[in-house]
């Protein structure tokens, strides 16, 4: 009864706002599975707890990206700081105390909107970055740092960490979360300061894209309660606690130019990984054998090879693989490569796809430079790819020879000491769920204990008024989102745009 409890709720609004109804439901659940032992139980130990990476999910809002890209403004946008597709933001620092549910959480990365050229220069032209969530006492607001140009006088301005957006957390209690802590689908809207920084293209109120997080948190050093060494706070998954990424090499320099380990970091193309996610494909990326996530980018790591510093010559080889699947698309790549020679380096791998498999072409190639060693080691950083004739069969015609691709960094290490750059912090996965998870578990985290109403001080209420309370307020919430959402004012219209990942025949375009 209690699973299709939940699923009634759930079904009972779109995916992408469900929060309220699950929230809610999931609640009653929590009530039902603690029964009378609530009043008895004793109060939690907790202590604040700092924000140690995760991400933020944010589209801003669909029509504003629409109108940016569409017939009129006919503009772009550009992603920051490594920020990904999806507007998806990065390596989360701040602060948890899971006694009030405060949580700060800011991000890295940002985007910046170009539109309405004239004479060089963009009427349109707004950059944010810096993204924190902040919420306190059952409200929430998302602040941002903001460069924009006015509409009517063209003068560009700045505003530190200004009120984005407020959160209708629904009633959410944050309280007692464990690690990481979740929100999904919290939905937004903009705020008269919001409005301000939007150059007043839509009016405070306007409904944006909904905001989703995932943040790892850890016991503080500094705070009191269990400390760093808490059991059930252990350091963020797949987080290097030195901030590199270090194998167990052992002791000293390698012999020679023996290359002990290293990364190749590459993000294909942003405007392919966004067709893969987008309304044509409709797909995903999968990653195995060791390869890793960076956001904008994908990391092949554990090289082995060689490098003569005399010939500057180099060649190595990296672990892992990434698969990309959709509507129509199967691509795997495998036994990535690199090979640098007389200052022109080429990115290597095997290529799945379609039933056919292509070993060891050239998929990219890339300026590469003079190579030297720098602290045990030899880099290349953000080199400026383009597709081969072979990597442009291996994308099926999607893209001619010559365009150009993600760019491509390549760092290997001479030295078991040398530590490799790192890669943006995307926090723990939270995991599937087939609903909020987040808002489903009270404190918006997986592995939460139970709902922060379990202390000692709450009264002990009969059961079944617990449940038939929490129900109606359930039902209330949504009856006033409902309400709220339909008094809304209309944002203000935007044109059909033409999607800047697509062309008319559903492919993935070919500019940036």
């Amino acid at each position: 009864m209690l699973r299709h409890l939940r699923a009634l709720a759930a079904a009972a609004l779109p995916s992408r706002r469900r929060l309220v109804a699950v929230a809610a439901a999931t609640l009653l659940t929590g009530t039902l599975a603690v029964g009378a032992d609530v009043a008895a139980a004793p109060p939690a130990q907790a202590a604040a707890r700092t924000v140690d990476g995760g991400r933020l999910d944010w589209g801003i809002k669909e029509s504003f990206l629409t109108y940016v890209t569409g017939p009129i403004a006919q503009g772009e946008w550009t992603l920051l700081d490594g920020a990904a597709s999806g507007f998806r933001f990065h390596s989360a620092t701040g602060s948890y105390d899971p006694e009030t549910g405060a949580l700060t959480a800011a991000f890295g990365g940002g985007v910046r909107f170009t539109g309405h050229e004239e004479n060089g220069t963009h009427r349109l032209d707004m950059t944010l970055r810096g993204f924190t969530v902040r919420i306190a006492d059952g409200r929430g607001t998302l602040h941002a740092d903001v460069a924009g140009k006015d509409r009517k006088t063209g003068r560009m301005s700045t505003s530190s960490q200004a009120a984005l957006a407020s959160l209708d957390l629904g009633g959410l209690d944050m309280r007692g979360g464990g690690s990481p802590v979740v929100l999904d689908g919290v939905p937004a809207a903009l705020t008269a300061e919001g409005e301000r920084a939007f150059a007043g293209y839509y009016p405070a109120g306007t409904a944006l894209d909904p905001v989703s997080l995932s943040v790892d948190v850890r016991a503080s050093s500094s705070g009191s309660g269990s400390g760093s060494g808490s059991g059930d706070d252990p350091p963020p998954s797949g987080k290097p606690e030195d901030g590199g990424e270090k194998r167990d090499r052992g002791e000293g320099k390698a012999a020679g130019g023996e290359i002990v380990d290293g990364a190749v970091d590459w993000g294909v193309r942003r405007t392919f990984r966004d067709y893969v996610t987008g309304p044509v494909a409709q797909g995903s990326w999968r990653l195995g054998g060791g390869a890793e996530d960076g956001g904008a980018l994908f990391r092949f790591g554990r090289a082995e090879g060689a490098y003569d510093a005399k010939e500057q010559r180099l060649s190595a080889d990296f672990a892992g693989t990434l698969r990309f699947t959709g509507e129509r698309l199967d691509l795997r790549l495998s036994g990535v490569s690199v090979t640098v020679e007389d200052g022109r380096g080429t990115l290597v791998a095997d290529v799945a796809g379609d039933g056919d498999t292509a070993e060891a072409i050239p998929v990219v190639t890339f300026p590469a430079g003079r190579l030297t060693a720098k602290d045990g080691l030899v880099a290349v950083a953000e080199a400026p790819a383009k597709l081969t004739a072979e990597g442009a069969r291996a994308f099926g015609g999607m893209y001619e020879a010559g365009t150009a691709m993600d760019p491509v960094s390549v760092a290997v290490a001479l030295d078991a000491d040398a530590e490799l750059p790192a890669l943006p912090d995307l926090g723990s996965d939270p995991g599937p769920s087939a609903e909020p998870a987040g808002p489903a578990k009270k404190a918006g985290a997986a592995d939460a204990p139970e709902p922060a109403g379990s202390s000692s001080t709450s009264p002990a209420v009969p059961l079944g008024v617990t449940g038939a309370a929490v129900l109606l307020a359930a039902l209330l919430a949504y009856v006033l989102v409902r309400r709220r959402r339909t008094r809304t004012a209309a944002p203000a219209s935007t044109p059909a745009p033409t999607p800047e990942a697509t062309d008319a025949a559903g492919k993935p375009g070919t500019t940036d």
